[in-house]
């Protein structure tokens, strides 16, 4: 029986230790108290895709719910980091459904605990008559990303996995972390004196299409995915970087917002930045089309369990090769689709780390699609003032730099 509060965050920082967090790193227990005293805990459950992943806090709540409980008193919640983690809003809706405004929830951080009421987290907690949907009904933070305005530069990296955030800030003049929730992780900072951004998107182009959908809202207007690939073409070889001019459409997030015949074009302005920067710091690199999949295996013809090979699987990489495609990844194409769609920039540039062509594989080179990135801000800038002087409505070569 967990009597007191620290009685309860203790229990949740038990739960620490069941968490299954492969890919965000990022462990959360929660113990949540029923009006009876009887408490249950919960830690997060992660599925590579990340919309299929489990909270802490549904679990603790679920559980509770499902031996009939429907009346709670309170609930912890701790992470791993001890940095004052709080209940995202999908789980504060989820409070909300059997809570009244005055539920207090107990968050563990790095100076002790912090205690919240659920009105405080999640306003108009007690008018049930209209949730709005399943919009979050917070005015300024956006719902998966936590980032408000102010908090990104007008250009954002797009990095999938989390751990690249760093890396990609270890080449910056200076950074700062302004948000990580989930996959989600930001960081803001400068290189070479340009203002720039860092969002991790998770895998593949629902999330990627998330992240573009907030940080808009937060201010952004020009997005880089930088990551890695499969190269299909003999001429490119393990290490080079690909800069996609445009993307074939392999996945379906893309085709939620627009017909499929729509093209996922590249920005010219950025591809012609990443291409200089490319060029400024000596690496090899390949301007031209990418195909964008949602499946890493049978997506990319790639055999799955027991050797399975998708239909028309070796068919359609031959196809994609012979029409002068490059490379396969997993978000490019939704990010350039919703880019054209907002009339915001966009490009991607991505490391090969495997030659299809060959059977090579190597994690090399991680750093030169996050430098040639960085680096392209640090130019689109550039090409932005002499727009601006010269009374363009866009950049072309002849503005030069």
């Amino acid at each position: 029986m967990a009597d007191t509060v620290e009685q309860l965050v203790e229990e949740a920082r038990g739960a620490l230790d069941a968490a299954y967090a492969p890919y965000s790193e990022y462990q959360v227990g929660a113990a949540v108290r029923t009006a009876d005293g009887t408490v249950y805990t919960g830690c997060n459950i992660e599925n590579a895709n990340y919309s299929n992943s489990l909270h802490a806090e549904e679990v603790a709540v679920g559980k509770a719910v499902s031996d009939g409980h429907h009346e709670f008193d309170s609930l912890a919640v701790a992470s791993a980091a001890r940095d004052g983690v709080t209940p995202c809003g999908m789980c504060r809706q989820t409070l909300a459904e059997f809570c009244e405004a005055g539920f207090e929830v107990y968050c563990d951080g790095p100076d002790g605990v912090e205690t919240y009421r659920l009105g405080e987290l999640l306003p108009m907690t007690d008018d049930t008559t209209d949730t709005g949907g399943s919009e979050d009904p917070r005015e300024d933070e956006q719902y998966h990303l936590e980032v408000s305005t102010g908090d990104v530069a007008d250009a954002v990296l797009l990095p999938g996995n989390p751990e690249r955030v760093e890396k990609v800030t270890s080449t910056w003049d200076d950074h700062e972390v302004v948000a990580h929730h989930r996959e989600y992780r930001t960081a803001t900072g400068t290189y070479e004196g340009a203002p720039i951004s860092v969002t991790s998107t998770g895998i593949g182009a629902p999330s990627a299409a998330i992240a573009v959908e907030e940080l808009a809202r937060a201010g952004a207007d020009t997005f880089i995915r930088v990551g890695s690939c499969g190269a299909i073409q003999p001429e490119t070889d393990v290490g080079d970087l690909v800069i996609t001019s445009g993307a074939v459409r392999q996945e379906g997030t893309s085709k939620e917002y627009v017909r499929e015949t729509y093209p996922a074009v590249a920005d010219h302005a950025v591809v012609a930045a990443l291409a200089a920067a490319a060029d400024e710091l000596g690496y090899d690199y390949h301007v031209g089309l990418t195909a964008s999949t949602d499946s890493f295996y049978a997506g990319q013809s790639r055999e799955g369990f027991r050797g399975f090979l998708a239909r028309d699987s070796e068919e359609r990489i031959e196809e994609l090769r012979r029409a002068g495609v490059l490379n396969f990844e997993m978000e490019a194409s939704a990010i350039l689709t919703l880019a054209q769609i907002y009339g915001l920039r966009a490009g991607a540039v991505c490391t090969v780390y495997a030659d299809r062509t060959t059977g090579e594989f190597e994690v090399t080179g991680e750093l030169r699609a996050a430098r040639t990135a960085s680096k392209a801000v640090e130019i689109l800038g550039r090409m932005d003032e002499r727009v601006e002087q010269e009374g363009a409505s866009e950049w072309h070569a002849l503005l030069g730099l």
